[in-house]
């Protein structure tokens, strides 16, 4: 597997269609990019998130140039702590422990490359899945918000993740 950036005119007819439904679609982004997903309001909330937050978008591929998963990555200068977001794993790659092996990739360019001293993200305590794989990687609960987003009749905790360097 290899990171590189990620490409609009690329990657994005790739990546808008592993989300099919709503639901999937706010336990991966919280609603902050429209459903479904569009190409222009990605790119807007990519360059929001750059402008706001020096977030810069990746993708992660196969040996052959395959795109199998994306996220977003920033370090906050004033803690020296990088954070994820937005992670996602094509769903017809799940469960042959790409998402790990992504986010092994994401730790290390963390933590080697930008120098960051911790990586953070945040995941719905709802969704097991995504958990037991960050945990997986040596993630660790840091804090729990309950009830921090609410999606129809459903209220979802917001689990705050944590891996410090060795």
């Amino acid at each position: 597997m290899r990171l590189r950036p990620f490409i609009l005119c690329r990657d994005f007819d790739k990546i808008k269609n592993w989300i099919s439904d709503d639901r999937t679609h706010a336990m991966w982004c919280a609603n902050l990019i429209n459903y479904p997903i569009e190409k222009e309001n990605f790119e807007k909330v990519m360059s929001e998130e750059a402008d706001r937050f020096g977030s810069s978008p990746y993708v992660a591929t196969d040996d052959n140039g395959k795109v199998l998963g994306f996220f977003c990555y920033l370090v906050d200068l004033s803690t020296n702590e990088g954070k994820l977001r937005f992670i996602i794993i094509d769903p017809s790659q799940r469960g042959k422990g790409l998402g790990k092996e992504m986010l092994r990739l994401a730790v290390e360019y963390a933590f080697n490359i930008t120098k960051a001293d911790a990586v953070q993200l945040n995941v719905f305590s709802e969704n097991m899945r995504a958990r037991r794989c960050y945990e997986g990687v040596g993630f660790v609960t840091s804090r729990i918000y309950a009830d921090a987003f609410g999606f129809k009749d459903e209220s979802w905790g917001r689990c705050n993740m944590v891996i410090r360097k060795a």
